[in-house]
């Protein structure tokens, strides 16, 4: 397979900017007031339900899964009004966009369980959902139709047949809720890594491991980008979500492992993920002469090359001129000129940044296919990203690998601006450092983490972040707030936990 032309620039190195508190104006369900300025005190609204009109509705609900017509019909009427009056206060609120992350459970498809979630979701003034539909190895597709190789999420006896992807989609639009599939990408799950068959589509480093290796990701498995296997399996799993025709996609772990300590670092060629075959084939494919592939085969068995190997590699191949491979760009006369000495840390330097730069193309490679299908139904896609995860540091680079700053425009941004630091101006940061490296015309939607009305792991209230994105970032027209399961923990626990009746 063709193997795109390299981009050798280093990441943007990450960079900092002050900010003050800040506060937010207006919209219409539930009006929650806020900490004043002095000058002049503002209230902020989020297109909330009353707690008074919540609990009607879901008076409602209970009596409807009674059976009795009239009092469904009620409901569904008032479901419909609460829909009609998010979308108005929406428009005229910000930010236009709302969007909650959620995770489904087996359970879920017991009557009402959905119409539970997606009226607490309107309550809260969502309009978009991001639902979660593949994620540690499997995958939210009807056991009975499920094509894939990962196994269902659910495999309730009996229920071989339920499509929760679907009835989801369809729960959430009758609410005026947009929802996406949010999807794990590189990381296929341990499912996978059981299969003999797919042992050679996983990613391997130079020290001879997989991701299973690394003690706090040992549920996960990242798979080889460049490999043809992966690929396919992939595609026809987003090809299936797909035609359950989501308002949108979402695609999540577009990177590499995150490794602890000094190895999230990566400083030198045998911590890449470059070590699988289907890697190594590509990698050599990017050589335009025998000298520059034979470079690159020393670079990558030994983690550096010397000025013996330069010498014997001019030997080797005396008809041509100086290694060449995607990307390099050798000075004028270099080999003329210099000696072998001379040109060893200059084609070492080289061969790293070309290492880098291959397993960072295999990721933006495998997002463009991943999309596609949803490209071709004229559905929506986006990344989701760390702020944080494509940095330089030093000589080396963070070793998630992850070039979100090189997804193109096409793809909605969605940087997880997670920090942590006791206020909003490091999570802040973040996105001003997404907004600095986005072309013209990149939708950014951020993703906060926390809940609404008090702080949570060291995180401010939600209600504090919002209030400094608008300070500071008004343009932004939409906003997501992980998760669901952080607004309503009890009710998520018991979901997940629970027996199906």
């Amino acid at each position: 397979m063709f193997n795109r032309p390299l981009n050798l620039a280093r990441p943007t190195l990450f960079w900092q900017r002050s900010l003050f508190a800040a506060v937010v104006s207006s919209s219409s369900f539930l009006i929650l007031h806020v900490g004043s300025q002095p000058a002049k005190a503002q209230v902020t609204e989020y297109c909330q339900l009353s707690p008074a009109a919540a609990k009607a509705k879901e008076d409602l609900r209970l009596s409807a899964l009674k059976g009795n017509q009239d009092v469904q019909n009620r409901y569904q009427q008032l479901v419909k009004q609460h829909a009609q009056e998010l979308q108005e206060c929406r428009k005229r609120t910000w930010p236009q966009i709302q969007a909650v992350w959620l995770r489904l459970y087996p359970c879920d498809i017991q009557p009402g369980a959905i119409d539970q979630v997606m009226d607490r979701i309107v309550n809260r003034g969502y309009n978009q959902v991001y639902l979660e539909v593949f994620y540690d190895g499997q995958v939210l597709l009807p056991a009975i139709n499920n094509p894939t190789v990962w196994p269902s999420v659910i495999r309730t006896p009996g229920a071989e047949n339920v499509d929760l992807l679907s009835v989801a989609i369809q729960k959430g639009r009758q609410r005026g809720l947009k929802v996406y599939a949010w999807m794990f990408t590189n990381n296929f799950g341990y499912t996978y890594a059981q299969r003999r068959d797919r042992e050679e589509a996983i990613a391997r480093n130079g020290k001879g491991q997989t991701s299973l290796y690394l003690v706090d990701n040992s549920s996960q498995v990242y798979i080889d980008p460049y490999h043809p296997q992966a690929k396919r399996d992939y595609y026809q799993m987003v090809q299936e979500v797909v035609r359950r025709r989501p308002d949108g996609v979402l695609f999540d772990y577009v990177r590499y492992p995150r490794q602890a300590g000094s190895d999230s670092i990566a400083t030198k060629v045998s911590d890449l993920w470059l070590f699988s075959q289907a890697t190594q084939e590509a990698l050599f494919r990017r050589a335009q002469n025998n000298k520059g592939l034979e470079l690159i085969r020393r670079f990558l068995s030994k983690g550096y090359v010397t000025a013996g190997d330069i010498n014997e590699v001019d030997q080797l191949h005396p008809q041509e001129g100086e290694p060449m491979w995607q990307g390099r760009i050798p000075q004028p006369e270099q080999k003329s000129i210099l000696s072998a000495t001379d040109r060893q840390p200059v084609l070492q330097s080289q061969l790293w940044q070309l290492a880098v730069a291959h397993a960072m193309q295999g990721i933006l490679d495998f997002v463009t296919l991943a999309s596609h299908p949803a490209k071709q139904q004229g559905i929506p896609s986006g990344v989701v990203f760390f702020p944080d995860g494509n940095q330089a540091v030093g000589q080396g680079y963070d070793s998630r690998l992850q070039p979100w700053d090189r997804f193109p425009n096409s793809l909605e941004w969605h940087p997880m601006s997670y920090a942590t630091c006791g206020n909003a101006n490091c999570i802040m940061e973040q996105v001003q450092r997404v907004l600095s490296m986005a072309q013209p015309g990149t939708q950014v939607i951020p993703a906060l983490a926390g809940k609404w009305g008090g702080s949570i792991s060291n995180r401010p209230s939600l209600e504090a972040q919002m209030q400094a994105l608008r300070r500071f970032t008004p343009q932004l027209a939409g906003v997501s707030h992980f998760a669901y399961s952080w607004q309503y923990p009890e009710h998520d626990s018991d979901r997940k936990f629970c027996r199906v009746q």
